[in-house]
């Protein structure tokens, strides 16, 4: 169970990885001071931080089989999902808020009227979803190996 949870957090961190790019390419950083992004800088890098160094946990756990580092592993990760649903929230509104397809967008940053497209626009639908459900799945993954279900 342990090592499907590492599988999955891994595969999880690199789509999370590849969002944080497009949300980068997209502007985002730029995009805080304006307030056009609805993610703010310590927010999704907070994230980021925080799922990486819970990867980095669950690691040692791997190695180590300690109890303890399960469940340090899965507070972190705990934590790691409730910034990822706040961010989730986020995008939903902008993702909603979106200009129909039969709209020019214009220039790839500008939106309908001239507006700034919120970097949040540039995360790829199919990746996000993916992104939450294996985030899901790591997080039950790590319960499971934190509470002994299947060995270590």
């Amino acid at each position: 169970m342990s090592i499907a949870a590492l599988i999955f957090w891994i595969v999880t961190a690199l789509g999370g990885f590849y969002l944080l790019g497009n949300w980068l390419r997209g502007g985002g950083l730029r995009q805080e001071q304006s307030g056009v992004t609805r993610f703010r800088p310590p927010l999704i890098f907070g994230h980021f931080l925080l799922a990486a160094a819970g990867l980095i946990v669950w690691i040692v756990y791997v190695i180590a089989d300690q109890a303890a580092i399960a469940w340090a592993a899965f507070i972190i990760i705990a934590l790691v999902a409730l910034l990822g649903f706040t961010m989730f929230a986020r995008w939903l509104t902008v993702y909603r808020a979106r200009v129909p397809a039969s709209v020019p967008a214009g220039p790839p940053a500008a939106g309908a009227g001239g507006g700034v497209v919120p970097a949040e626009q540039h995360l790829p639908v199919p990746i996000v979803a993916a992104h939450g459900v294996l985030a899901a799945t790591t997080l039950v993954l790590v319960l499971l190996s934190a509470i002994g279900v299947g060995g270590s």
